[in-house]
């Protein structure tokens, strides 16, 4: 078939990849000259006039990722040299926290909770005693529960120092607000179904060479077309096919971002027959009920000489002056020939303005750090995910005969995660067959 993929993301990449394999012929579209769409690279200019490649939102997988692993072997990337791989941590400054050893699941989560740092004895047989509970009831609980509900039964230290950050970091949405049910597959998935599921996988490159760039050139090469920095002016259908400004294909794939995907249906419904605009009108009502929130990282500059941080992450205790949840060290993910010196703040749910964020920032890496840094380049992702709320109903991925969508906001077991991305992007190409 003739395929055409609007958006070269995530998502959209791994679609192209799919249909690839699959022997269909592929085009695929990017507005911007940049491929990897919520998840890329993009310059900082350091202030000794180098420049090095960081990232528009530092991202973190996980060992569970099966199909972005996958995904990266087939077009050539090896995540052993890609990827810096290390047990699951979620310890503060201070050394406090949970640490997970490099044992077989559900192993690892267990030893990892009873040796926890700075817990109470009570603390760890309580998370104990609800994982066994979580785990009988084959992780599934009602769509309804929120994480709070989930987890009131548990003494507040471990909802703040534990369930908050973990579920902040996956589901992006604050523990009251986030879906019970996806979180208990995350942490399914994650802690309690493999070997090495739980461990964190920090990209050791930008984004978009950890993926979006090797899959173009791995569907170039065997004929596939990869148009950037030309934006899609019409979708139209014209029996038996869609049009791609004049072009006609058998399938198309809107692969952007929920906003943008809203904005090509509704305007491809306007000189649509009744029966594809009643559908496409249907689709992009539901997708655009989502509620979206976004991410900051700012990248700051320590003061030399600085010590290095206690691991190449750590959890940060966030409060009402102080916004990040994490913090990343550059130079123990990716080293240079010659220290950066720069931290990776990131700060979920964000809100305020970038000169507020920045100061924030400075105050709370001077408390909780002990170090002096200067922000040197802030990104914000106003729609970097969708929020994680119980009972949410997603959109489906077909849209009308032979449009579909794909992406992390698609209907799937994940929240907003490069998985859930990938995944979507395989299975709408399997769809087609």
């Amino acid at each position: 078939m003739n395929i055409a993929i609007i958006g070269a993301g995530w998502a959209g990449m791994s679609a192209a990849v799919r249909a690839v394999e699959l022997g269909h012929d592929v085009t695929v579209f990017e507005a911007a000259r940049t491929l990897g769409g919520r998840a890329r690279g993009v310059p900082l200019a350091l202030p000794d006039g180098r420049e090095v490649m960081v990232d528009n939102g530092q991202h973190i997988l996980i060992g569970a990722y099966a199909d972005c692993l996958r995904l990266m072997r087939t077009v050539g990337v090896d995540p052993g040299t890609a990827l810096l791989r290390l047990p699951l941590a979620l310890q503060y400054p201070d050394g406090s926290g949970l640490a997970l050893p490099d044992w077989p699941a559900p192993l690892d989560a267990a030893a990892g909770i009873l040796a926890a740092r700075g817990w109470a004895w009570g603390d760890k047989l309580a998370l104990l005693r609800a994982a066994l509970g979580w785990r009988r009831a084959g992780f599934q609980c009602d769509e309804r529960l929120s994480v709070a509900d989930l987890c009131a039964p548990l003494p507040r230290r471990l909802r703040d120092e534990f369930i908050e950050p973990l579920c902040v970091s996956a589901l992006n949405t604050p523990i009251a607000e986030s879906s019970a049910r996806v979180f208990l597959r995350v942490l399914h998935d994650a802690l309690f179904s493999q070997r090495g599921g739980s461990n964190l996988l920090l990209p050791r490159i930008d984004l978009g060479a950890l993926l979006p760039d090797a899959a173009a050139r791995w569907i170039s090469a065997r004929g596939a077309r990869v148009i950037a920095g030309q934006r899609v002016e019409s979708l139209h259908w014209r029996a038996p096919h869609w049009h791609i400004d004049g072009q006609p294909f058998d399938h198309v794939l809107i692969a952007t971002s929920a906003p943008n995907a809203v904005q090509i249906a509704v305007q491809s419904a306007q000189a649509a027959t009744p029966s594809i605009a009643d559908q496409l009108h249907a689709w992009a009502h539901g997708a655009a009920r989502l509620r979206h929130q976004a991410i900051t990282t700012v990248y700051a500059q320590m003061a030399e000489p600085a010590a290095r941080l206690r691991a190449p992450i750590q959890a940060l205790r966030p409060g009402a002056d102080e916004p990040a949840q994490f913090v990343f060290d550059r130079d123990a993910i990716t080293p240079a020939e010659r220290s950066t010196h720069l931290l990776a703040f990131v700060v979920s749910d964000s809100q305020g303005d970038r000169a507020a964020l920045q100061a924030a920032i400075t105050a709370q890496a001077a408390r909780q750090l002990k170090v002096q840094v200067t922000p040197l380049l802030t990104v914000t992702e106003k729609r970097a995910t969708f929020a994680c709320t119980p009972g949410l109903q997603r959109p489906a991925g077909a849209i009308a005969p032979g449009l579909a969508a794909c992406g992390d906001y698609i209907d799937g077991p994940y929240p907003a995660t490069l998985e859930g991305a990938v995944r979507s992007g395989l299975q709408v190409v399997e769809a087609l067959r």
